[in-house]
Order: structure tokens, then sequence, then C-alpha cells
């Protein structure tokens, strides 16, 4: 599957548009993780075990993603672009939401 942040791919054309496709994980900090980012937080500085969680949540939706484009007939996706936000309450979550445009894309012909 191809996959571009652009509306383009150069050397292929857009043959068909098959829609909006998207992948969206909610995730919360594990035990660990939130202990070593409290850690982090106390003494300052980058909060590596939450940055490997946001890591993780965005891949998952990446992958999410693209089986939705499978599932559509899709062999490319165009525009993708990320999105995340906070869920307050008593444990705080994270949501990522990956979303871009299905397509069926074919190279073009040389002249």
């Amino acid at each position: 599957m191809m996959v571009t942040t652009t509306f383009e791919f150069t050397g292929y054309r857009i043959r068909e548009y098959k829609g909006l496709v998207r992948g969206i994980i909610v995730r919360s900090p594990t035990i660990k993780q939130g202990c070593l980012g409290g850690f982090a937080q106390i003494l300052g500085g980058q909060i590596h075990a939450y940055a490997e969680m946001c890591e993780q949540t965005r891949q998952q939706a990446y992958e999410q993603l693209v089986e939705h484009a499978t599932a559509m007939g899709a062999n490319a996706i165009v525009g993708l672009r990320y999105d995340a936000s906070e869920l307050g309450g008593k444990s705080p979550a994270t949501e990522v939401l990956c979303y871009g445009t299905a397509v069926v894309i074919e190279q073009q012909s040389r002249v």
C-alpha cells in the first residue's frame, strides 16, 4: 500500500477515489509507563515511557487505516494525517486518529 501526506504520487495518476479511511486507537498508559512517566515529570525532561506509548498507538492507528483502505479495494492512500486528543477522567487516555483518502492509482504510461 502506497501512502503519502500529499495528494498525488509522482508518476502515477488517481484512477478512482474510494473514500475516507481511518484508524482510531484509544490508549492509556500501563502501570509501568505511568510510574516511569510520573518520575520523569518530577525530574523534568523527555518522558520516554509516554513517547513509546504514543508511537505504538500511532503505529496501530496507521495499521488500521491501511486495513480499512485494503478492505475498500484501494491500493494507495493520499492526504494522510494524524490527530490526537486527551480523554480526561480518573484514568486519562489518549485518542489517536489516522485518516486519509483511499484511492486506486495506476502508473502513468511513458510517452
